[in-house]
């Protein structure tokens, strides 16, 4: 199978840290590759969200010690919550701790109401703080050891850094997204190792690729470069009443998910990758927003992927 298919959760909404535990040994055992979540503070939309959010970073450390071979990370961690030089020691430790599993999602950050929440400052203008720190966070990863990094910018100064620790992996894997036309296509060429697409309308998918396709080329790298992944909701059932069960479980229409997600039959949920697979995407990452329906895992593990082999 050349489709790789990664899970993708929703923490903020409602999850203990025993909860996302579950969910990524369950991932782990039945072969998806990764474990990724959200780094949120604050419920979204409809819910209370309790028992309240998890810290992604911390989470992803627990579970850097609690599984083996699933890799890890945030899709994506917003650059107003951390500075990049912690963020670089946060994410290189995370990575040590499990092993050389890890990789980073970095966005602007969107959602005001959290930082109000929390006392996070919001700036009305965050791209350029997202490109330092993504200029920050590798230069600092990438500095041979024995030398120093120093990096002096409009949001951030950094003087004579040791530049440590160091991941444990030769690359930190580095995920940028977002639907700038220029700007956001050529900061994840000259960053990122993979470009994801957050929720696309699935006719889009492939026009953007070749976007970003167009924005490597122009900074003199191969297409094949680069991932492109798309991140859709996933609600499946072995027929029509348990995936309906499912969608109400979500709180979803069964119509809507089937026009936006991967969702709907087995049957249907096989052709859905498929056709993302055939649009250029090489890599899904299903967000599963029960985190208790363990049993969703499996199916999608025992039926759906074997049909893309």
């Amino acid at each position: 199978m050349s489709l790789d298919l990664r899970i993708f959760t929703e923490p903020q909404q409602g999850a203990s840290y025993d909860d996302q535990l579950a969910l990524a040994r369950a991932t782990e055992e039945l072969g998806f590759s990764a474990f990724f979540r959200s780094d949120h503070y604050l419920a979204i939309g409809d819910g209370d969200g309790l028992p309240g959010p998890t810290d992604a970073w911390t989470t992803l450390a627990g579970l850097a010690r609690e599984t083996t071979t699933v890799r890890l990370g945030t899709l994506v961690s917003s650059a107003t919550f951390r500075h990049p030089g912690v963020l670089a020691i946060q994410v290189a430790q995370v990575d040590q701790m499990s092993g050389g599993r890890v990789e980073l999602g970095l966005g602007t950050g969107w959602f005001q109401a959290e930082h109000a929440a929390y006392g996070i400052p919001f700036p009305d203008k965050r791209f350029g703080i997202l490109e330092e720190q993504l200029a920050v966070v590798t230069g600092l990863w990438g500095t041979p050891e024995g030398e120093t990094f120093s990096h002096a910018g409009e949001h951030y100064t950094l003087t004579d850094s040791p530049a440590l620790p160091k991941p444990t992996q030769d690359r930190i894997p580095v995920i940028v997204g977002g639907g700038g036309p220029r700007r956001t296509p050529a900061l994840a060429a000259r960053f990122a190792d993979e470009y994801n697409q957050a929720f696309p309308e699935i006719d889009t998918i492939g026009p953007r690729i070749r976007v970003i396709e167009q924005a490597l080329a122009d900074a003199g790298r191969g297409a094949d470069s680069m991932v492109q992944s798309a991140a859709l909701v996933v609600a499946v059932g072995k027929n029509e009443a348990e995936f309906a069960k499912r969608a109400a479980a979500i709180g979803r229409e069964p119509a809507e998910l089937r026009e936006h997600g991967v969702a709907g039959t087995v049957a249907e949920a096989a052709d859905r990758l498929r056709d993302l697979e055939k649009a250029g995407v090489s890599r899904v990452y299903l967000q599963v927003l029960d985190l208790h329906d363990l049993d969703h895992l499996d199916l999608l593990a025992r039926e759906v992927r074997p049909q893309l082999d």
